[in-house]
């Protein structure tokens, strides 16, 4: 299963944010720094309002959502790279993980201490971006000499690689992360190799207090800090960012699913920030989901994109992939327009597809296999 880092400076709100997107209580949030030293992990469910609508039409017994994992890693500190705060060890857990969640803090709060004495978003991104750069730096500078001696001996491989970390050390040294290189797809695969900290998605969240939650979502560019955050991380980085309160999204935790969506309609709040920032993390790791639905259970299936349709049917059992022989498929839209699969049918929005058909977000599926 594909792993979210959640990362920022301590203080910034991350273990709240893990307790309220895997809905426990598993991260000790306390206001001081490295309250959290290993890693907590939590199966945290991909929100698909999807999933009840498929149910209502096939009269389903059970809903089986797709799952994502995420990781809350403790804070890092200017100087972390050299080992700074226990940074070495908090690195590592970076390195692990396939996408980051950057949780920067947008709110003030005089009881909540800052490790650098006041709120500026940016400042605090480029301390986390620039520890993550160093140990690439330092990371590619000894992938590089340890492959000379084997590209004087005529390694193809070893001199490829050292072309990479040529593109790659320059680059890294103007302070841009590893993933806004311009360079092939060729390149690309062998720095995906490389396991870099920068080369890694991210997406940024910022946390912003209680009272501003609902002005924030609805008017992101009206709240100075937000905006500031999604005007830089898009043209330093590339990125996108969520809005989200974990102070809120802590309260949500012990409530049913309408008491949350009674309580976010209080304050002004249509869709909680929580489930947008798993939907668009979801994204980022490149996953797409297609659904199946009948009496037993409607469920939804977790593919990567660009996925063909025998590989998505081994994502339920290998024999599916091994015996394809077609896939029966009707979108999702298609399908709740025309009420039924065979209304579907006799509407010619039911195909038939094979071997080189490539999945599409929110296909429903029916697999003919023969092993």
């Amino acid at each position: 299963m594909l792993q979210a880092g959640i990362v920022g400076l301590p203080n910034v709100g991350k273990s709240t944010l893990f307790n309220a997107v895997t809905r426990t209580r598993k991260a000790e949030a306390a206001n001081y720094p490295f309250c959290t030293i290993d890693p907590n992990q939590g199966i945290v469910v991909v929100p698909d309002e999807r999933l009840a609508v498929l149910s209502k039409i096939s009269g389903s017994h059970k809903l089986i959502p797709a799952t994502i994992e995420f990781v809350d890693i403790a804070g890092l500190v200017k100087g972390a790279s050299k080992g700074e705060g226990l940074g070495n060890k908090f690195l590592s857990h970076i390195r692990e993980v396939d996408a980051i969640v950057h949780v920067v803090r947008c709110f003030e709060n005089s009881d909540i201490h800052h490790v650098d004495g006041n709120v500026d978003p940016i400042r605090d991104i480029e301390v986390i971006n620039t520890e993550l750069i160093l140990a690439d730096l330092e990371a590619v500078t000894r992938r590089k000499e340890r492959n000379e001696k084997k590209a004087k001996s005529g390694d193809k491989e070893a001199k490829a690689e050292i072309a990479v970390c040529e593109m790659l050390l320059p680059h890294l040294d103007m302070m841009k992360p590893a993933i806004t290189l311009d360079c092939s797809d060729d390149d690309r695969k062998i720095i995906k190799g490389f396991f870099l900290l920068s080369s890694k998605p991210c997406i940024y969240a910022c946390n912003v207090s209680e009272s501003e939650l609902a002005s924030a979502i609805n008017s992101p560019d009206q709240h100075p800090q937000v905006k500031v955050v999604r005007d830089y991380v898009a043209q330093a980085h590339g990125a996108s960012a969520v809005v989200v309160s974990a102070a809120i999204e802590s309260e949500l935790i012990d409530l049913s699913t309408e008491e949350a969506t009674e309580y976010l309609k209080d304050i002004g709040v249509g869709d909680s920030g929580v489930s947008r920032l798993i939907k668009s993390v979801y994204d980022l790791l490149g996953l797409q989901t297609y659904l199946t639905t009948g009496e037993k259970e409607t469920r939804a299936w977790t593919i990567t994109k660009g996925m063909k349709a025998p590989q998505a049917a081994g994502v339920i059992h290998g024999d599916f992939e091994r015996g394809f022989i077609a896939a029966q498929i009707v979108s999702f839209d298609d399908l709740v327009a025309l009420g039924s699969e065979a209304k579907a049918r006799e509407a010619g929005k039911l195909r038939i597809e094979g071997k080189e058909y490539v999945m599409r977000d929110g296909d429903v599926v029916e697999w003919r296999f023969n092993v």
